[in-house]
């Protein structure tokens, strides 16, 4: 990467870690030793939107418009570039017109499932499932300043040991049914209560999730809710959507 562009992912990715979406602090306490330790405020709102795009993005430079829009209609704190069925230069090139899109805005880019893919294109970080590559590789290629965030289905233990590892962020899902992505588990949302009550490192609600079933989840003290079809196929369109998810983790 040149060194612009190194300068400008460092300075999206420490914002990300240091305050403006992920919050202050990402160790988290023993498992029984705080029972009812509170995390510190990570904004102004309890949750914010974390967007993940559709699995299919035909006409990039066009779609680009869309994302701007959805982008520019309220808080958002990152988001994932999850594409299917590509091969790695045309994920670049899909990347090359989203990224920038997001990041002017202050919005952390995370790849899905390939960190080598993401720190090569200048992402802040990457996603990773279960069946991706391990943390460590994952670390090892993003480097020690980006994000990693790790899948946990409804797991408790694998949330703890991504914790361990040192994961940026846990997700739990899905929640909801789903069509974007076929579900591994389906998740209560007593998990966030849980994980939220313990632990500072920051959990991400997936799957499903829209602007009619997602206020339970906000009110267990979630960090962060990620949406896709919530947002892409929302009757009244992208822009009003993340304005609405807004409005209802804002306390609307």
């Amino acid at each position: 990467m040149s060194l612009p562009l190194v300068a400008a992912v460092r300075s999206n990715c420490d914002a990300f870690k240091a305050g403006v979406a992920l919050g202050p602090d990402f160790s988290h306490s023993p498992p029984d030793t705080h029972p009812h330790h509170s995390r510190p405020a990570i904004s102004s709102q309890p949750c914010r939107l974390y967007l993940i795009t559709p699995p299919r993005i035909e006409t990039p430079f066009q779609w680009v418009d869309t994302l701007s829009a959805a982008l520019d209609s309220g808080d958002v704190a990152c988001l994932q570039i999850r594409l299917k069925d590509l091969d790695d230069d045309a994920v670049a090139r899909v990347v090359d017109v989203l990224r920038p899109a997001a990041q002017r805005r202050g919005v952390a880019v995370l790849l899905n499932d390939r960190p080598d893919l993401a720190f090569e294109t200048g992402c802040d970080g990457v996603h990773i499932g279960q069946e991706d590559a391990p943390y460590a590789q994952a670390r090892e290629a993003i480097g020690p300043n980006g994000i990693v965030g790790v899948t946990c289905h409804d797991s408790r233990h694998l949330a703890m040991e991504a914790g361990e590892r040192g994961a940026d962020y846990v997700a739990f899902g899905a929640f909801f049914p789903t069509e974007t992505k076929q579900a591994k588990s389906r998740t209560e949302p007593e998990i966030l209560e849980w994980w939220s009550g313990l632990f500072t490192i920051p959990c991400v609600a997936i799957g499903g999730i829209t602007t009619e079933n997602c206020r339970p989840l906000v009110e267990t003290g979630v960090d962060f809710l990620a949406v896709s079809a919530g947002v892409w196929s929302h009757p009244q369109g992208p822009a009003a959507a993340v304005a609405e998810f807004n409005r209802i983790m804002g306390g609307g």
